[in-house]
């Protein structure tokens, strides 16, 4: 086996693993301080806000265009 081979020297198999655990580490780090500033929610999911009220959810959609008039307008008393 060569001076460089199986961890003798340089970073050989084990200094490898090593490099691919801590970028790992690192990688999940980010993404959990990422998760924690966010509050745990999804940014560009819709209604991720807490405290939406179906009334809310139905103007949305309205202003959208996922509903037509009618449609909301009837939702609209429904909800009432």
């Amino acid at each position: 086996m060569s001076e460089y081979g199986w961890g003798m020297g340089g970073f050989g198999l084990w200094g490898g693993l090593m490099m691919v655990l801590v970028w790992g580490a690192l990688i999940v780090l980010v993404v959990a301080i990422a998760k924690w500033l966010l509050g745990g929610r999804a940014a560009h999911t819709p209604h991720a806000r807490s405290g939406n009220s179906a009334q809310d959810i139905l103007d949305e959609r309205y202003a959208r265009g996922e509903i037509d008039r009618e449609e909301y307008l009837q939702r609209r008393e429904d909800l009432r």
